[in-house]
């Protein structure tokens, strides 16, 4: 897997080998990031901004936004497989200045586990056979680290229709092989 595109564009980004980690795929990815650059509803500026990656696994979707210029990425990871991975790679590729690792559960996130920010966007991965995509979406809304236009993406499987909680306003949804990811924003 490589980065797509910014300074870090073409560098090496490692997977775990485990069976139960499920990385991004790069296609989907891609696709992902075309849709933040160039939508008119989902459209972000990377530079300056904050980004809580929730269940990280091998960092590929934070390590992407700080090739684009965010100023800093607060990864979730608590599988020890991933999780040192992660590191290597944030490592390998000199961005431990602009990310924060937490090592615990990402339903367990706290305003002090992101220096009580406000973030711009949050990328949310739990594996698809958690079903608990509501509690964390409410425990976003609790915290209320999530702004007016801060940008929610969701990956899940698409044999699975999540009936999100209502203040989460879906503005798009897409299917890439298994995958559906869902962008939306939540109603303060």
């Amino acid at each position: 897997m490589r980065v797509i595109s910014g300074n870090l564009k073409g560098k090496i980004i490692q997977n775990p080998t485990d069976k139960i980690t499920r990385p991004l795929k790069d296609i989907v990815r891609e696709s992902i990031f075309n849709i933040l650059e160039h939508s008119k509803n989902e459209k972000i500026n990377f530079k300056d901004n904050v980004i809580l990656d929730l269940f990280s696994g091998s960092g590929s979707f934070g390590i992407e936004c700080l090739s684009r210029g965010v100023k800093e990425v607060y990864f979730f990871e608590n599988y020890k497989p991933s999780l040192t991975i992660l590191k290597e790679n944030l490592e390998n590729l000199n961005l431990s200045k602009s990310s924060i690792i937490s090592e615990k559960d990402a339903y367990k996130i706290s305003n002090e586990d992101i220096d009580h920010k406000k973030v711009d966007l949050i990328y949310l991965d739990p594996p698809f056979k958690d079903k608990n995509i509501n509690k964390l979406l409410e425990k976003i809304k609790n915290l209320k680290i999530a702004q007016e236009n801060t940008l929610i993406i969701i990956h899940r499987n698409k044999k699975y229709k999540d009936e999100l909680i209502e203040e989460f306003k879906i503005s798009r949804e897409q299917n890439y092989g298994v995958s559906n990811i869902i962008f939306g924003r939540m109603r303060l």
